[in-house]
């Protein structure tokens, strides 16, 4: 197939049919309310999300793509000029609402897609996951996998969401007296704070246009925008810093809670900014907070509550894959080629340095592999994104 017919969110003119796996910043680089130049397609979610992004959009050019299910795509070639076809099914990536792999079939071979993903081995929504994503392989062998390669690194195992969500709780319920403040961005953490709220029987506070984002995704009377009914918040993440938590203390006393897969500190040369640290090699944490510690950890590699500040904790939950995810991943799927499409990161590892054995067939490099798919994509700059 002709190179330029498929663009996995690579926006620039000269494709037929573009894909957008969900709605994160690093993932829309290039997208705008007055982009328009083809059909896009998403999930059902990140549909309906889309106006709230960007306003104004040409929402006719949505392609809606219902998770599980199969779509045909219709294409000419820019060479030859013959119809093709191509079948691709979306299947949950279990990030954020409305993210999606993409596993495409044509007779460029089996490509699978995977943007930002979670695989959870353990769970209904994780069988649920596997069962699709093996239903829609079949007997086919993934020629291509490219693949979220964010925690790519055996310095990083979470444990599930479910016990780092309770460690959250855990740290709320041991600081009766605190208000608390915890850091998210504009999409994403909504399992976790629904936990929190659930478990707390409270509300939680969060800012106008989050609530917008709650209110679309159906999660009413959870949240609210008055500050006099609750005591917990989450703010932005740009908001979180030691600064802010300093200032908070000398009216009440606060606590701030960061979930992240990277362990986030004091940048090196400010104290007074809060973000992830650019290094990967502290695999273990020292400093235990909270009365939750069933970590159900394989080994030393595992990470528990952190508190680099008297004002501030980390907790160790992801909506990326940590490495143990990772290689079970790569273990069902067994691709032919693999490729990473996270190109800059704190943890960065090439990950065929790690699963190059694990495929029935050698892992091809990264600078043949392009040569399988004839489908353009980009890579991300994920630096902070947890």
């Amino acid at each position: 197939m002709d190179r330029g017919m498929i663009s996995v969110e690579r926006w620039s003119e000269g494709r037929q049919v573009y894909f957008l796996t969900h709605l994160h910043a690093d993932h829309t680089n290039g997208l705008s309310s007055t982009w328009k130049r083809g059909p896009l397609c998403c999930s059902r979610i990140t549909a309906k999300l889309f106006a709230s992004k960007f306003p104004g959009f040409k929402l006719s050019l949505l392609r809606i793509l219902d998770i599980g299910q199969w779509n045909s795509i219709p294409l000419v070639s820019p060479t030859t000029e013959s119809n093709t076809t191509v079948n691709v099914i979306a299947i949950d990536a279990d990030h954020c609402p409305g993210a999606v792999m993409y596993l495409f079939r044509g007779e460029f071979g089996c490509m699978l897609y995977t943007g930002d993903f979670h695989w959870e081995t353990t769970g209904k929504r994780a069988e649920i996951g596997k069962s699709m994503l093996l239903s829609a392989l079949g007997n086919d062998k993934v020629d291509i996998l490219y693949l979220d390669n964010t925690y790519c690194n055996p310095s990083y195992y979470f444990p599930s969401r479910e016990v780092a969500a309770q460690q959250v709780v855990d740290v709320i319920t041991s600081h009766p007296e605190h208000d608390i403040i915890i850091g998210i961005d504009s999409l994403g953490k909504e399992d976790l704070l629904l936990h929190i709220a659930q478990a707390l029987k409270i509300k939680i506070w969060v800012w106008r246009e989050r609530l917008q984002i709650m209110d679309l995704l159906g999660f009413h009377d959870i949240f609210t925008t008055k500050v006099s009914v609750t005591r917990v918040r989450a703010v932005p993440r740009y908001s979180f810093s030691i600064d802010t938590l300093e200032g908070l203390n000398i009216m009440r006393p606060t606590i701030g809670i960061m979930p992240s897969g990277l362990p986030w500190k004091p940048l090196e040369g400010n104290t007074n900014v809060f973000g992830s640290s650019s290094h990967h090699s502290r695999s273990k944490l020292s400093t235990k907070v909270g009365s939750h510690t069933d970590m159900h950890k394989p080994n030393d590699n595992s990470r528990a509550m952190e508190s680099y500040h008297e004002y501030i904790y980390t907790v160790p939950y992801s909506d990326h894959s940590c490495f143990a995810e990772i290689k079970e991943f790569i273990k069902l799927v067994q691709p032919t080629n693999l490729k990473d499409i996270v190109s800059s990161s704190s943890s960065y590892v090439d990950p065929l340095y790690y699963f190059g054995h694990l495929s029935g067939a050698n892992l091809q490099s990264q600078g043949r592999v392009m040569n399988c798919a004839q489908i353009d994509t980009t890579d991300y700059q994920n630096g902070y994104e947890s």
